[in-house]
């Protein structure tokens, strides 16, 4: 049995998606609507809501239950809540692998998702889940390419078979880093992009953009000990091309409200779903001046979510920015 903490989209979407090919999966969620929606109905009310949901997925409130006896524990909660969560689940065996599929940092000390798995079970064989998975696709059973890194070559194997299947192919990889750090910035950038995209500055704008905030997410993610090639695969670079184009961003979507004078606080009220960009920004600003980095486009992305800075000033300041060489990382 396979456990799924989290029952918001992409917990949802992996829990379906793993019945259909993997079979029994218990499925926690915060909400008691959610699991009556599941039990009752087959559908989450809130996530999801007109995709059905097998049967093979029994949902609870109970943290401790959904995780007992599991073979496996993969985490989806937004990484504001993700500490506080685990902590819930409470004491699991060493010998049951946990995956993140969180893409962002703890938001008070900035560290990446599968460290707070290690601060709270020391011993845990630990596995990350990143890419270009939008949670829709994935539960409609679409090709999908994502990667699990794990510094357990075994481990990353035996993930392989046990969550992937023919339409969700996952690469194996080791750089827990650079796949964490790919999948949390990648969100950052989507708003940036959303900006560009409310602001009618056309596909030109968009692709320099979505370039030099690769760039960006490179410098930071190699000063965090990740490798660059890393970003250049699908946790890099795949995402960022997803969630920067893709209809289905909630990041992207967050950038182009803004331009039109709506909040933060009111998008994700109206959507029930968290814009992970807007938590990863301060820890990615955080993380670059601990390490020395240069990230002008988060920068700008920050001063407009909490400084009140308006979008056209924002993209004024990035295009009077002093001409450099581009192989200059």
């Amino acid at each position: 049995m396979i456990s799924i903490v989290g029952g918001g989209s992409w917990g949802t979407a992996l829990a379906i998606h793993l019945a259909k090919n993997a079979g029994a999966v218990r499925l926690w969620a915060r909400e008691p609507e959610v699991v009556e929606g599941i039990r009752v109905r087959r559908r989450s009310p809130w996530y999801l809501p007109d995709v059905d949901i097998p049967g093979g997925v029994a949902a609870t409130t109970d943290a401790a239950e959904a995780v007992n006896g599991a073979s496996v524990v993969v985490v989806a909660v937004p990484s504001e809540f993700f500490a506080a969560t685990l902590k819930s689940v409470g004491p699991l065996s060493d010998a049951v692998p946990i995956v993140t599929a969180t893409k962002g940092f703890d938001p008070e000390r900035h560290v990446r998702m599968s460290e707070v798995v290690g601060e709270q079970f020391p011993r845990a064989r630990v596995a990350a889940l990143s890419g270009p998975t939008f949670a829709r696709e994935v539960a409609l059973g679409r090709p999908t390419a994502a990667v699990i890194a794990s510094r357990d070559d075994g481990l990353a194997a035996t993930l392989q078979r046990t969550l992937g299947s023919r339409e969700f192919r996952l690469y194996a990889n080791r750089d827990v880093v650079g796949v964490e750090t790919g999948g949390a910035l990648k969100n950052v950038m989507a708003i940036a992009t959303g900006l560009v995209d409310g602001l009618g500055l056309g596909e030109n704008a968009r692709a320099a953009l979505i370039t030099r905030g690769l760039a960006e997410m490179t410098r930071l993610a190699v000063a965090l000990g990740g490798a660059p090639a890393t970003l250049s695969g699908l946790a890099g670079l795949g995402d960022l091309v997803l969630t920067c184009t893709g209809s289905l961003s909630r990041n992207r979507q967050l950038g182009i409200a803004l331009t039109r004078g709506q909040t933060v606080a009111a998008v994700e009220r109206e959507t029930r779903m968290v814009a992970e960009g807007v938590r990863t920004v301060t820890s990615a600003l955080a993380l670059a001046r601990r390490h020395s980095v240069s990230m002008p486009i988060c920068e700008e992305v920050g001063a407009v979510l909490f400084e009140g800075k308006a979008p056209t000033e924002a993209l004024t300041s990035l295009l009077e920015r002093p001409l450099r060489r581009e192989e200059e990382r």
